[in-house]
């Protein structure tokens, strides 16, 4: 038999790397999330942009003059 205690193979190393992510991911902060104004004015943004492309989309083949 061959003595594996000292070499590390590459499951070994793998469940070794995965680990120490899992340690380093449990130890990161949350982003921050957005409050109830921050989501309005996006929506508003949005809302916004979608008026004027509908408005610019319906005037698009109206004759001038």
């Amino acid at each position: 038999m061959t003595d594996q205690t000292t070499e590390e193979n590459e499951i070994m190393a793998a469940a070794r790397e995965a680990k120490a992510r899992q340690i380093a991911a449990e130890n990161t902060p949350e982003p921050a999330k957005l409050s109830k104004w921050g989501m309005a004015a996006i929506g508003a943004g949005i809302g916004s942009a979608a008026v004027a492309a509908a408005v610019i989309y319906a005037n698009r083949n109206k004759k001038k003059g």
